[in-house]
């Protein structure tokens, strides 16, 4: 008996009242005259109309329409920032596939092994419908993994919200939580890492980027290409539905009030017909059945039809009339738009079809050729007979015949007329116990436990480091090899200072990678931004992309692929740039597997780095005092990685016992949280000198290119004397202790049970 998941309805509320004015005109099976109004309608541009019919030598039909409209739209076409992202280093290293060749990267970790990772978003649906929004955003990310060919083993994201006290953003935040925590537990893949911030900006457009990394040996990996004239081609997993119409055109436009009338666009996810997709799929491949595959992701199978065709330069004729579907009466505009979950779209070895059917069918999975590849380069969908759509494929395609624009750039007023921090007008804080644990208070400081609480961490038994510390440990399976992960920005660094901002996002990510062990391998991005038109936004992107390609190429970590989100902008105004950074990095060693607590009474504490006092952006301005800050702090490339390279040297000689990056906060926060992470509680006594005569410059500062280390005190000596080999400034800042006090030179003491317990509870109580 079949399992009833492939009967199933996506039932909306009101879903009728929401479809617009065309969609409505074509479910009576009366498609538009197509114009350029119903073009600009589509979110087209006159430009763009004319140049279809020139492509086409005639006007396009309303299907034609449609699918030029998503596969020409910001989320699918890259058209303002294709340009720029191709000055990114994009090859070398341990890359198997240049970024943008496949569904993820591939990286290569030895021993006829492949990593394959990548980072999206789903902004605008999450803004819209939360849940669903953030749910199918993990779907889609996994899907990109194991269309690879690759078996996820883990789950990140990187989220922004606006400020907890406003009830608003409150749901948003639960919302998109429960929905990553639902899809990624059912699904069976561990959630190991993240990052949280919460800033009045993302208010109206939350930031929800999903990150998988999986595991794939060299010779089983597959291609989304479609080769091989009379080839089947074969649409797998779950039934087509109404749900996602329009969902890429959507996500590249601005959220306004129209927005919440768009929640058709949204998708809706189910993680255990996903868990059998996984499981289906990869079998498949594995069997060697296949050319091709691709995710049913943005604009359904329209991407999918035409990025294959396009990549292996063929044709394919597609009969819609064998497409399951879940409603009746849909129109080929409707399935070819269709963004429903859980759909892939196979190019098979002829002869295979059976058995990859039956393999499917195992799975209580559709499994239904649908169509053929073909000579030439056009696509062709059918359905009642009727030919609905003959386009080639290449014109439509990212890098192909997409169009590709470089904007207007202006540098924006803030930045023009922005001024040095002057100290005199910030107080110094009275009773520096209080303000400490007023800054554990803020939401992008304490502890993000009442959200990776709500994660399975440990399904599949992998997980080595769990969410909370520098960066999350992962073990390879049946190897002695170890990834680690992590998502890194923080986009008032970007807003301040784009360039540098970005350059810090990459160095941060790859310094929390090395303080957990590993050496840092590549990245990939999700690059959240305004609209690309207004010259100001554009600016800010172009600025930070320069920013991630110098520090990428100085620390030999290239970008794999990623993310391109515009139109993060609301009435009340545009997101911080958010250049989201997800960093790999490998470990061959167990024993080099390196914690951020302190271990054990009487151990020495060191600094790498300087403390140069660099308020500038921190959180310690903004939280007590209310200013943004002038511009990202100090960061100097040179000196980066030679702290880096330090640090991965001393790891590797067992010389440290604990390494945790100097990030947001300060110092004050680093140590507190080198004490309390030790779930035996650990205390320290620390001696910091002024700067300029003021202690709050020193603990708050967030000046980069520093990591608190501890050693045995016998190894002191030959820390520091590594160290000035490798021209970094080491020294002597204390001692481990037992009495539950992080004793901070003669005038600060902190009790850390109560440290403890505002850092981990406050975003709980906030969420009551």
């Amino acid at each position: 008996m079949r399992h009833n998941r492939l009967d199933k309805k996506l039932d909306i509320e009101n879903d009728s009242l929401n479809l617009s004015q065309i969609q409505m005109v074509e479910q009576l099976d009366k498609e538009p005259v197509v114009t350029k109004e119903l073009a600009i309608q589509h979110g087209l541009t006159e430009e763009e109309y004319l140049r279809i019919i020139t492509i086409l030598g005639r006007v396009p039909n309303y299907t034609e329409l449609g699918i030029y409209s998503v596969m020409w739209s910001e989320h699918c076409s890259y058209k303002n920032s294709i340009a720029l992202l191709k000055t990114l280093p994009r090859t070398g290293g341990r890359l198997l596939v240049a970024a943008g060749e496949e569904n993820a990267g591939l990286v290569d970790i030895g021993d006829g092994l492949a990593v394959a990772f990548k980072i999206e978003s789903h902004n605008h649906p999450s803004a819209v419908e939360p849940y669903q929004g953030a749910a199918t955003g993990v779907g889609g990310i996994m899907r990109d993994i194991f269309t690879m060919g690759a078996r996820p083993i883990a789950a990140l994201n990187s989220l922004r919200f606006g400020d907890l006290n406003d009830a608003r953003s409150r749901q948003l935040f639960d919302g998109v939580v429960r929905g990553i925590g639902d899809y990624g537990n059912s699904f069976g893949v561990p959630t190991v890492a993240g990052e949280i911030y919460f800033d009045k900006c993302y208010r109206n457009n939350p930031l929800v980027n999903a990150m998988a990394v999986g595991i794939v040996k060299h010779s089983e990996t597959a291609s989304a290409v479609a080769d091989g004239v009379g080839n089947p081609v074969m649409i797998v997993g779950s039934s087509t539905g109404r749900d996602g119409i329009h969902g890429a055109t959507f996500a590249s436009e601005e959220i306004s009030e129209k927005s919440e009338a768009k929640r058709p666009s949204v998708q809706v996810g189910d993680p255990f017909t996903e868990k059998l997709l996984l499981e289906a799929t990869l079998e498949v491949i594995a069997a060697g059945y296949l050319i091709g595959i691709q995710d049913m992701g943005a604009a359904g199978i329209s991407c999918s039809t035409m990025e294959m065709s396009a990549k292996g330069k063929s044709g394919m004729t597609i009969n819609l009339d064998l497409v399951p579907v879940r409603e009746t009466g849909m129109t080929a505009y409707e399935i070819m738009l269709s963004e429903s979950q859980e759909r892939m779209l196979l190019v098979a070895k002829k002869g295979n079809e059976e058995k990859i059917k039956d393999i499917y069918n195992k799975w209580d999975l559709h499994a239904i050729v649908i169509g053929e590849v073909t000579e030439g380069d056009k696509v062709k969908i059918y359905k009642n007979g009727e030919i609905k759509a003959d386009v080639p494929a290449e014109s439509l395609v990212l890098g192909g015949g997409a169009p590709v624009y470089i904007r207007e750039t202006c540098v924006p007023d803030y930045i023009k007329n922005k001024t040095s921090l002057n100290l005199k007008t910030i107080p110094e804080p009275s009773d520096y116990v209080e303000t400490i644990l007023q800054i554990l208070r803020s939401p992008n400081i304490s502890s993000k436990q009442w959200v990776y609480e709500q994660y399975d961490s440990m399904v599949r038994t992998n997980s080595v480091i769990l969410p909370g510390a520098d960066a999350a440990v992962v073990r390879v399976k049946g190897t002695e090899k170890y990834l680690a992960v992590k998502t890194d920005c923080n986009a008032r660094y970007v807003y301040l200072n784009p360039k540098r901002g970005a350059a810090i996002a990459v160095a941060e990510s790859a310094r929390n990678v090395i303080c957990s062990g590993a050496t840092p391998l590549a990245i990939t991005n999700c690059l959240n931004f305004g609209n690309p038109y207004k010259p100001d936004m554009y600016w800010q992107f172009k600025e930070a992309i320069a920013g991630i390609a110098y520090a990428c190429t100085e620390l030999g970590t290239p970008v794999t692929g990623g993310n391109v989100s515009f139109y993060n902008e609301a009435p009340n105004g545009a997101v911080f740039p958010t250049p989201v950074i997800g960093m790999l990095g490998l470990l061959e060693s167990k024993s080099h597997i390196t914690t951020a607590y302190f271990k054990s009474i009487g151990d020495a504490i060191l600094l790498l780095g300087e403390n140069r006092g660099d308020l500038n952006g921190s959180e310690y301005l903004q939280w007590i005092h209310n200013i943004c800050g002038y511009d990202a702090p100090w960061f100097e490339m040179a000196f980066e990685k030679k702290l880096q390279s330090l640090c991965m040297q001393l790891i590797k000689d067992e010389l440290i016992i604990s390494a945790h990056d100097i990030s947001d906060g300060g110092i004050a926060v680093a140590l507190i949280e080198s004490c309390i992470s030790n779930p035996l509680l650990k205390g320290a006594k620390i001696n910091l000198d002024k700067k300029d005569g003021r202690l709050d410059t020193i603990l708050f500062g967030e000046d980069q290119s520093r990591i608190i280390i501890s050693c045995k005190k016998q190894d002191i000596d030959t820390v520091v004397n590594q160290s000035l080999r490798y021209g970094v400034p080491c020294q002597v800042i204390g001692e481990v202790t037992d009495d539950s006090i992080l004793q901070i030179s003669s005038s600060v003491s902190i009790p850390l049970k109560q440290a403890e317990i505002i850092y981990k509870e406050s975003i709980g109580e906030a969420m009551a």
